[in-house]
């Protein structure tokens, strides 16, 4: 929670209230940590028709750019069998979402007064 605080509470100056939901407490959370410190964060919920949703995604600014986000992706991916995955995006985030993968659907939207969209990926059935 360290780090969700720190990336959207006061980098990204989310009010608390939008930050944590009731959703926290059914969501599987992953931390990234490099030598021992925490450095990334994302959360993870199956919905009720099958599908993952990642959400939460947050890297300390000192750590973005060197591949943590990436690897967090990845690994929360590696865990589920869920034939699809969705996520909303930050649109200034959209290239790094789609570099994994993720298609950008909808139109943009705000959340917390920061543009989102929606994104998806679907997986292959091998």
């Amino acid at each position: 929670m360290a780090i969700r605080l720190a990336v959207f509470v006061q980098e990204q100056q989310v009010p608390l209230e939008d930050e944590r939901d009731a959703l926290d407490g059914s969501a599987r959370h992953f931390l990234a940590v490099e030598d021992g410190k925490p450095v990334g964060t994302a959360r993870l919920l199956i919905q009720p028709d099958g599908t993952a949703r990642i959400g939460r995604v947050a890297v300390l600014a000192a750590r973005r750019g060197r591949g943590v986000g990436a690897v967090l992706m990845r690994h929360i991916e590696g865990l589920t069998t869920a034939p699809i995955i969705v996520l909303d995006a930050q649109t200034q985030a959209l290239p790094f979402y789609q570099g994994l993968g993720y298609e950008p659907s909808g139109e943009v939207f705000l959340e917390a007064g920061i543009p989102h969209r929606h994104m998806r990926k679907v997986r292959s059935a091998t």
